[in-house]
Order: structure tokens, then sequence, then C-alpha cells
């Protein structure tokens, strides 16, 4: 830890991570977006194995879900976003697919929420745009975030800058990210490397500095 100006400076991923100061980010982790996923299953178990790291160590967590607008509600971006999602030519024929308390909006059960853990909704790929997420990290003296969770080149890399850009350390769970398209994923994950502003480690290496 180095000290400047009355400020410590974590170097390492163990003064990174302390649990009055850490939260842990779950990203996308719905039913309707699992089921996409070739890894999915396995990108599940490294995230269970990731919520028993934080929830022994008291760390607090966030689980993000991502949520459609109905038809008459959704803007021009939203329709623009649909189509190209949806490889649809025409605004009429797109469809939201995350609905609230549509199935496929659910969080996989096998997370098991608890009630001191926090589920907030977005329509955005940011976990930080439009959301309370950086209002109740602040207001809880946060200062780093654990993220994990899918997808790492939709949504998981823009999260990581926008929270790196908002002044939090980003530490990203390698093995516990997974991409929907994996060149994608990996140009993200390498240039998440590249940049610095994140800590990349693994499950394994996260569970050692906790302890």
């Amino acid at each position: 830890m180095q000290n400047i100006y009355g400020l410590a400076i974590p170097e390492t991923l163990a003064e990174t991570i302390r649990p009055e100061t850490t939260a842990l980010v779950v990203y996308d982790m719905q039913v309707g977006i699992l089921r996409q996923m070739q890894d999915g299953g396995a990108i599940l178990e490294k995230v269970l194995q990731t919520l028993d790291i934080a929830r022994s160590a008291g760390i607090r967590i966030f689980f993000m879900r991502h949520m459609s607008l109905p038809k008459k509600m959704a803007g021009v971006f939203q329709y623009k976003q649909m189509m190209a999602w949806q490889r649809q030519s025409s605004a009429q024929n797109v469809e939201p697919w995350f609905l609230r308390d549509s199935p496929g909006f659910a969080l996989a059960p096998e997370l098991a929420v608890r009630d001191d853990e926090a589920i907030l909704d977005k329509i955005t790929f940011s976990a930080f745009e439009g959301t309370p997420l950086a209002i109740a990290m602040r207001d809880c003296g946060l200062k780093s975030f654990i993220i994990c969770g899918i997808a790492t080149e939709i949504g998981i890399d823009p999260t990581v800058r926008h929270g790196a850009d908002l002044g939090f350390i980003p530490v990203v769970l390698t093995d516990a990210c997974g991409g929907g398209h994996a060149e994608a994923a990996e140009r993200s994950m390498a240039n998440l490397a590249y940049m610095g502003d994140a800590m990349l480690c693994t499950v394994g290496e996260l569970s050692a500095a906790v302890r």
C-alpha cells in the first residue's frame, strides 16, 4: 500500500478487496440470457463460487438485470438496438425480450439472492448508467468492485470502464465472465488488461486474496 497526501493507494489484490470498501456486481445472470450462452453452465458455476466467497467475507452484493421497455415506451435508440440484436429490418417486427416479470427476465434461481442483497434493473449496458449503483456504493463508502457474469463484450466491458471513470477500482474475474461471442469477449478482456484501469484475476486468486 502506498500513501500520498493522506491517500492509501492499493497495489495488490488483497489490498484492493476489503469487505468494508468492496462490492460484488453480478451482471445479468438472467434465465433468458444464460440459455443463449454456450458456456452458461460453466459461468454459472464460477459465479456461484464467487458468491460463496463474497458472502463468507461479508462483501456487499449487487445483482444487475437487463430490462426491456414495452414497445410503446421504447424510444428511437431502443428500437434501433432491438432491430440490430434481433436482425430485423422493420421496427414493426421486433419484440422486447426482457419485459419485467417475463420468464427470461428472472435471475437464475441458483443465485438464491438474499434479503440483504440488492437487485437493480437497467436498460443500458453500463451497470452505472441510469441506476442507483454508484449512489449506493458511494453512500456505503465503497472504493472498489468485483464484477462477474455475462456478457464480457456487451455489458461487463462498458461497466468496468464507466466504473473506473467514476473513481472506483474494478476487479474483473476473468474465469467468471462469459462471452456471447468468443473472439469479441477475448478482445474486450485483452483491452481491459491493456488499459490498466482494472485488476484482472481468477476466482481462485480472489479467494486467496480475501483469505
